[in-house]
């Protein structure tokens, strides 16, 4: 009996038939896997690809290069990045692993070859990439410093740990329901007794730096009786 793989990878591959084939022989293995064809695309979503297991990235892309995507990849995130590329003499695995990318592959390419390298990036990755900066409406959180940035590089404010790490817990639940009891235990853990109100005031605060109207949030959502939920596209 054949081990099921687990992880959950990201193709950025324009050519149907290589993106199908590549698709359907990880799913077999028993990854899941989530396809963009475009380099616009990917980028319009590089906060979820982040958030992920691998990425495969093709370096000629319609658009934006697959060059281009690993360098804004690499500017929030090192998730593990194996490059796909026709261009394959030295100077072109050079360039791409210069960019960020963590192994380089050349097409055409056997399946067997490409299992393999994508087993050891995933066994080598003893836990999930460390996200360094994530975006909200421009506004960039630096998870080294603390620090909350405008586009320009500007600081806006400095976080406390409980603050970095509750939007650490959101960023890490895009789209998905948070309970209140969940927040507390993860975060204050099961010897702490903050009430509830500490994280409304929490996200009282994260809607008056984040969002455009604090009233209508755009990010910040209340689930009545639950709890919260985060959500960026």
């Amino acid at each position: 009996m054949t081990l099921q793989k687990t992880g959950h990878i990201i193709l950025i591959e324009d050519e149907l038939s290589l993106q199908n084939l590549i698709r359907i022989n990880l799913e077999a293995e028993g990854y899941s896997v989530s396809v963009f064809s475009e380099g616009n695309q990917a980028i319009q979503n590089i906060h979820e690809i982040i958030l992920k297991d691998l990425v495969i990235l093709d370096v000629m892309l319609p658009q934006i290069s697959g060059l281009q995507i690993c360098e804004k990849i690499r500017e929030i995130s090192s998730v593990p990045i194996l490059f796909l590329s026709a261009k394959g003499t030295t100077s072109d695995r050079i360039e791409g692993l210069k960019k960020g990318g963590t192994d380089y592959l050349v097409k055409p390419f056997d399946l067997e070859e490409l299992l393999l390298k994508i087993n050891i990036l995933l066994s080598s990755k003893k836990e999930k990439a460390i996200v360094n900066r994530y975006i909200i409406d421009e506004k960039v959180i630096d998870f080294n410093t603390y620090e909350v940035l405008n586009k320009e590089e500007k600081i806006l404010t400095t976080l406390s740990k409980k603050e970095i790490e509750l939007l650490q817990l959101f960023i890490n639940n895009n789209g998905k329901v948070i309970s209140r009891n969940e927040i507390l235990d993860k975060i204050w853990g099961i010897n702490q007794y903050p009430t509830s109100r500490t994280i409304d005031n929490f996200v009282l605060t994260f809607r008056k730096l984040f969002e455009k109207d604090s009233k209508s949030p755009m990010f910040f959502h209340s689930v009545r009786g639950v709890g919260y939920k985060f959500t960026n596209a």
